[in-house]
């Protein structure tokens, strides 16, 4: 039995994924979480299989909460649910160790094949974008890739940034976090330096360009 952890913010969505998985007969859901760490507290304490993700989540997004779940030390592996058919977001999260990307709409058709593949170690994409990625992957490469926006930021300064494309105020950032508010403002510092940009809506063009916030269901 492949035991998996279902994570999206939508509560129709996850009991509809629930119905899905567990009509499969080899696959038990052991927990549903409605928050990136929600679900790192979930794998931490049910060890699952497989994790099913929501790219798209408040507060800690799917990439995030995939990034911490594959550094713990446990032998799990995290399939990635999206609206985007974006080849760079992809690419950023099979290089962090995730096993599958479906895309929404395909969930009925794929989403079992997806995690059975992730539970063997082997990678599901969905085919819409599974060319274009795998032909990206096998480029021959002159030199090492180039750091990606993603890899310049910390955990935390991510966190912060989710909740600045959430309209959060650094008040009400600093209160979420326990943090204080001049080590936000810090912070929205720190992420308009190492992105380049100098005010708020390029920061939020710049951050959803590059994959880094997910805001659209």
């Amino acid at each position: 039995m492949i035991r998996v952890v279902i994570a999206d913010d939508h509560h129709l969505v996850r009991k509809g994924v629930r119905a899905l998985l567990e009509s499969e007969g080899d696959i038990e859901v052991v927990g549903e979480a409605s928050t990136g760490q929600e679900a790192i507290e979930l794998v931490a304490a049910n060890k699952p299989h497989v994790v099913v993700m929501d790219i798209s989540m408040p507060r800690m997004d799917g990439t995030q909460a995939a990034e911490q779940i594959l550094g713990m030390n446990i032998p799990v592996e995290v399939v990635i649910l999206s609206m985007h058919s974006d080849t760079l977001i992809a690419n950023q999260l099979l290089r962090q160790g995730v096993k599958g990307y479906l895309l929404k709409n395909s969930i009925a058709d794929e989403l079992p094949l997806a995690i059975r593949a992730a539970s063997r170690g082997q990678v599901y994409l969905s085919p819409a974008i599974s060319d274009s990625v795998l032909n990206t992957l096998m480029m021959p490469s002159e030199g090492p890739l180039p750091e990606s926006p993603a890899e310049l930021l910390t955990p935390r300064e991510r966190e912060v940034l989710q909740l600045i494309a959430e309209g959060h105020t650094n008040n009400a950032i600093a209160e979420i976090l326990t943090i204080s508010v001049k080590t936000v403002e810090k912070h929205r510092a720190s992420l308009m330096s190492k992105l380049g940009v100098h005010d708020l809506p390029t920061l939020m063009r710049t951050s959803i360009k590059h994959g880094l916030i997910f805001l659209d269901k």
